[in-house]
C-alpha cells in the first residue's frame, strides 16, 4: 500500500496492532442527541472507533477516529467512549494510543460536547505518569482536539496531510495559510508540541510500534526492548569524532546502532531520545554543538550555551523518563548560557527548572562530559553535584568555571606583569579531567572508544537502584 494512501480509522487500528489481536469495545454506541436534525443522520459508533490489542505482544489500548462519521468530531458519546478506555488503561496499567483525525467539537450537542471534552481532558490528567499516553494526528487536530494531543506524552504527525492548530492560520492576526501554514507539521515541529514527523500513514504507524516496543507499560514496570544481540564490549572507534552531534554519537553507543530522537526539529542545541543498552531503554538528554548531513558534512553550527527553548525541552522529557522508571544519560559539552536580552528574560528560570528536574528525578542517572563543562551551566546538566549517580570524562575534557584564557584575564586584570599565557595554563591544569578526578567530582576519566562498553556497565550497576523522594506534594520550580 501507499504511503499517500489514506488508510480508514479501522485500518489504522489494524495496521498498528499485531495480526488479529483487535478488540473492538462500544461498537454499537452511538450519539443520543436529536438537535439541529441529528436523528436524521447516522454516526456509527459515534464517529471513535475503541477497544484493545497487542504491540509486539505488548497490550495497548487505542481510541481512532472516524472522519467519515460527522467528520470525527467529538460529542458526548465520543469522548465517554475514550473515558472509559483510559478508565481501563490506568485500573490495568497499560498504554492508551489515540489515533486522531478529527474536525473539533461537534457544535450540535453544544454543552453536551463541552462536558465531554472536560471529561478527556481529565482522565488525560489522571493517567499523566501512571501509563503513557500516546497521540498520531493523520488528518485536523484542531482547537480543544490539539489540547488533547499535547496532554499526551509523546505525539506523532503525518508530514502532508496531518494539520495542527489551536487557532486556524487564517485567524491569526496578519497571517493567513499560503503565508504561513502554522498549522503544518514543518511549523509545528519546529515548536514544542510535536514528537516526531513521519511520512505517510504507514510509516507513522510502524514509528508509533516501535516506540511502544521500548516504553514500560505504566509507572510500575521497567522498560526492556529485544533481547540484546550487539556485543556489550563493542568499541566505538569513531565516537571522539562525532560528539559534536548526539544524533550520531547515540547511534554508535545504542545497541545495533539504535537512537530514536524525540522533538528533533524543536530547540536542535539540545537532542533527547532513546538509546538501548543491554536491551534496557535509556532516556538522553545531550548539548549539540554541530548538525551533520546524511553525507558527514556540517549543515549547522550551534553554541555550546543552554539555551530556554533547550532547557524545557530537556526539562520535558527528564520528567517523562523519571514518571517511568527510565533511566538518564547526558553528554555534557556547554559552556555557559545564550546570552541576548530575548533569553534574558527567561533563561534563569528555564535553568532552574533543568536543575531541579535533574535532582529531583530519582532513576539511574550517568552523566558523561565529552568536552567542555563549563561554570553553572555544567552545574545543571546532571552534575555529581546535583544528584548524578556516575559522572564519566573523556580524556582531555576540560571541566571548570569557564576557559583559561579568560580566567586569567579576568584574575590578573589589575597585574600589568602577570605573564596571561602561564596564568591561564595554570588555572587549566585545575580543570583538566584527571585533576577533577582527583577531587572526586569526576568517577573515572575513560577513552572515546570504550564509551559504549563503560555507560552499559555502569547502566548495569544501576539497574536496582533505590531512592525514595522527601515525602512532599511536588516542588513548585
Amino acid at each position: 500500500m501507499s504511503n499517500k494512501s489514506a488508510l480508514s480509522a479501522r485500518d489504522r487500528i489494524e495496521s498498528l496492532v499485531d495480526e488479529n489481536s483487535f478488540v473492538e469495545i462500544g461498537a454499537k454506541i452511538t450519539k443520543r442527541s436529536t438537535d439541529f436534525n441529528m436523528q436524521e443522520k447516522s454516526v456509527p459508533s459515534d464517529g471513535v472507533i475503541t477497544g484493545y490489542g497487542l504491540i509486539q505482544n505488548n497490550p495497548v489500548y487505542i481510541y481512532s477516529q472516524d472522519a467519515s462519521a460527522l467528520n470525527g468530531t467529538v460529542g458526548e458519546m465520543h469522548a465517554n467512549k475514550i473515558a472509559y478506555v483510559y478508565g481501563l488503561a490506568m485500573k490495568t496499567g497499560v498504554p492508551v494510543i489515540g489515533l486522531i483525525d478529527c474536525a473539533g467539537m461537534r457544535l450540535q450537542e453544544s454543552v453536551d460536547a463541552l462536558a465531554g471534552f472536560g471529561s478527556i481532558y481529565k482522565v488525560k490528567a489522571k493517567a499523566s505518569g501512571v501509563v503513557p499516553q500516546i497521540s498520531a494526528i493523520f488528518g485536523d487536530c484542531g482547537g480543544g482536539v490539539a489540547i488533547l494531543a499535547a496532554m499526551s506524552d509523546f505525539t506523532f504527525m503525518e508530514k502532508e496531510s496531518a494539520k495542527l492548530f489551536v487557532n486556524s492560520p487564517n485567524t491569526l492576526e496578519g497571517n493567513y495559510t499560503d503565508k504561513l501554514d502554522t498549522a503544518s507539521s514543518d511549523f509545528q515541529q519546529s515548536a514544542s508540541a510535536i514528537d516526531f514527523v513521519a511520512e505517510g500513514e504507514n510509516e507513522l504507524l510502524d514509528s508509533v510500534r516501535e516506540l511502544v516496543s521500548i516504553l514500560p507499560a505504566n509507572n510500575n514496570d521497567t522498560a526492556f526492548s529485544d533481547e540484546c544481540m550487539d556485543d556489550l564490549n563493542r568499541m566505538v572507534d569513531d565516537f571522539a569524532g562525532k560528539i559534536e552531534d548526539p544524533a550520531l554519537a547515540l547511534s554508535d553507543i545504542g545497541d545495533n546502532n539504535f537512537f530514536m530522537e524525540v522533538k528533533c526539529g524543536f530547540a536542535k542545541e539540545m537532542v533527547t531520545g532513546f538509546i538501548c543498552l543491554d536491551g534496557m531503554t535509556i532516556g538522553v538528554v545531550a548539548n549539540r554543538t554541530k548538525e551533520f548531513d546524511e553525507n558527514g558534512k556540517e549543515a549547522a553550527k550551534y553554541d555550546a550555551r543552554l539555551t530556554t527553548a533547550g532547557c524545557d525541552k530537556a526539562v520535558s522529557f527528564i520528567k517523562k523518563c523519571d514518571a517511568f522508571n527510565i533511566p538518564i544519560l547526558t553528554l555534557t559539552n556547554v559552556e555557559g548560557f545564550a546570552a541576548s536580552v530575548e533569553e534574558e528574560k527567561t533563561i534563569a528560570t528555564a535553568a532552574a527548572r533543568l536543575t531541579a528536574a535533574f535532582a529531583d528525578s530519582d532513576v539511574p542517572k550517568v552523566n558523561l562530559i565529552t568536552n567542555k563543562a563549563y561554570g553553572s551551566a555544567y552545574i545543571c546538566m546532571n552534575s555529581k553535584h546535583i544528584g548524578a549517580d556516575m559522572v564519566f570524562a573523556l580524556e582531555g575534557a576540560d571541566i571548570g568555571m569557564m576557559d583559561s584564557q579568560v580566567a586569567a584575564k579576568i584574575m590578573y586584570a589589575d597585574d600589568k606583569d602577570a605573564d596571561i599565557s602561564e596564568k591561564a595554563a595554570e588555572f587549566a591544569a585545575k580543570s583538566g579531567s584527571d585533576a577533577v578526578a582527583a577531587r572526586g567530582y569526576v568517577d573515572s576519566v575513560i577513552a572515546p572508544e570504550s564509551a559504549r562498553k563503560q555507560l552499559l556497565y555502569a547502566f548495569e550497576m544501576l539497574f536496582s537502584k533505590s531512592e525514595y523522594p522527601i515525602g512532599k506534594k511536588h516542588g513548585t520550580i
